[in-house]
């Protein structure tokens, strides 16, 4: 791709973004069973709608809304901060254990503590970030390579992954409630849901323009950032730990939602390009727009019937990664 029609793509990707953001929230509060306009929506924003409208959009849909658009967010940039850091296109939050590690912590909650359970976000949270420095220190030899970080986390999510599946197994009365958090999604989420992501979001998303830079130079490999001045495993580490925080607060929030953090990042990347400085901002509003369509269909395209986000993202996500792969050549 020449740098003349990079740059083209860049500016009409960054015109486009902010009306693609208002389309899908509309869409998002918009859509559902009961039908609302924009008009509506909009009479109800500035306080003159109808009263059902004005109840179905402050205390249903907006709150879902605004937690897709952060949990989605989140993931995204979780997963361009990955790939670069460990050099690997195919990387993203589950790899290095975040999603086995909030998902443990969750199935022992709701299990094992169920009187605990409104506590169900702080637990992921916990859980999360914690596999993900427990992940590292098993990486660390003297310096802590990409491929040890990948074979550390691959190692730590089969291990969590058998212990949250035995403790299922072991208390099989009680999995229903496990169940739907599993599969991913955002069904029940409202304004504590938001309020709880939110700071969480905030901090991380902000830290991230910061990261580009360093993630840009790390792509060089760590011979070349070094002689660049780049501490490379101390940045290593705390884009980690970036990473970690924003997949652990989505997580924790939004369940095991997968795909976001692999696909955006990646389909972002065949339209400008490997430069951290556009890839990062671009990817967050595609995994924002994501996953608040990929919510938006699974909870009105199927009325009476609501289907999680997390299934629907992995039927899509599969195949269509898998025509990226192909595109891209890394499948031979």
């Amino acid at each position: 791709m020449s740098v003349l029609k990079r740059n083209k793509r860049r500016r009409w990707l960054a015109l486009a973004a902010l009306p693609v953001l208002i389309a899908t929230i509309l869409y998002g509060v918009g859509s559902g069973s009961v039908s609302i306009s924009v008009k509506e929506i909009w009479l109800v924003l500035i306080g003159e709608g109808d009263g059902a409208h004005e109840s179905i959009i402050w205390n249903l849909r907006l709150p879902r809304v605004l937690v897709g658009l952060l949990v989605g967010a989140c993931l995204a940039a979780s997963g361009t901060l990955l790939q670069g850091v460990m050099k690997n296109p195919l990387a993203d939050p589950g790899i290095i254990g975040v999603s086995a590690g909030g998902g443990l912590a969750a199935v022992v909650a709701l299990v094992l503590f169920p009187q605990f359970s409104f506590l169900l976000p702080s637990f992921a949270f916990a859980g999360a970030l914690i596999s993900a420095v427990v992940i590292y220190l098993l990486a660390w030899d003297g310096g802590s390579s990409p491929v040890k970080i990948v074979l550390a986390g691959i190692a730590v999510n089969a291990l969590l992954g058998g212990v949250m599946n035995g403790i299922m197994v072991l208390n099989s009365d009680r999995i229903q409630s496990v169940l739907p958090w599993l599969a991913g999604g955002l069904s029940g989420r409202s304004w504590p849901h938001l309020m709880f992501l939110l700071p969480y979001a905030v901090i991380g998303l902000t830290l991230v323009p910061l990261a580009a830079k360093t993630s840009n130079l790390l792509t060089l490999g760590d011979q070349s950032a070094q002689s660049l001045g780049q501490h490379v495993e101390r940045q290593r580490f705390l884009i980690v730990a970036l990473a970690s925080l924003l997949a652990g607060a989505a997580v924790s929030v939004a369940g095991l939602v997968g795909f976001v953090g692999l696909i955006v990042p990646h389909a972002v990347r065949l339209f400008i390009g490997e430069d951290y400085r556009y890839l990062l901002p671009f990817s967050i509003v595609g995994g924002a727009v994501l996953m608040v369509i990929a919510d938006t269909v699974a909870r009105s395209w199927f009325d009476p019937l609501e289907l999680p986000a997390g299934i629907l993202l992995a039927c899509i996500g599969a195949p269509f990664f898998l025509i990226l792969l192909k595109r891209r050549r890394l499948i031979r």
